[in-house]
């Protein structure tokens, strides 16, 4: 696979890139690489690289509090390799818009990642009439199928 790869550069514009709140990526730990995209698009895509993959270091980042990080180390183990999560992007034929449909894409995958897990379900209990109105519907249904069997009808 052709391709070329730039660290920290060569990403959509500089600045901030959030995922939740005032977290958000810094740009010199992103990893760029640039590689030719399959499918249509003519005599261009056989000599631009628009495919785009992006590359960051969740393991040796600074940029997520300890507890997101640990968080998201946990949920993304399958999809880590190294401690080094990859998102790709080739749908659009510019280079620049899957660039950016790559950022999107790992900052959301990074914001529902570090999310504090659900709160646990409290228990309730059933109400005295919701449970009677069950059962009577039950009977009535069972009277209903008894009165189908085929006894009597010789």
């Amino acid at each position: 696979m052709s391709g070329r790869e730039l660290r920290g550069s060569g990403g959509p514009p500089p600045g901030k890139h959030s995922i939740r709140g005032s977290v958000s990526l810094p740009e010199a730990e992103l990893m760029w690489r640039f590689s030719r995209s399959s499918g249509p698009g003519g005599q261009h895509v056989n000599t631009s690289d628009s495919q785009v993959e992006l590359r960051f270091d969740l393991a040796k980042t600074e940029a997520l509090p300890e507890v997101w990080k640990d968080r998201a180390l946990e949920r993304l183990a399958s999809r880590l390799v190294g401690g080094v999560i990859s998102v790709r992007a080739s749908e659009h034929r510019s280079q620049w818009r899957n660039r950016e449909m790559a950022l999107v894409r790992l900052a959301s995958l990074l914001a529902e990642a570090t999310a504090p897990p659900p709160k646990p379900r409290r228990a309730t209990k059933i109400p005295r009439g919701i449970n009677e109105r069950r059962l009577r519907n039950k009977k009535q249904r069972s009277d209903t199928k008894r009165g189908r069997t085929g006894s009597g009808w010789d």
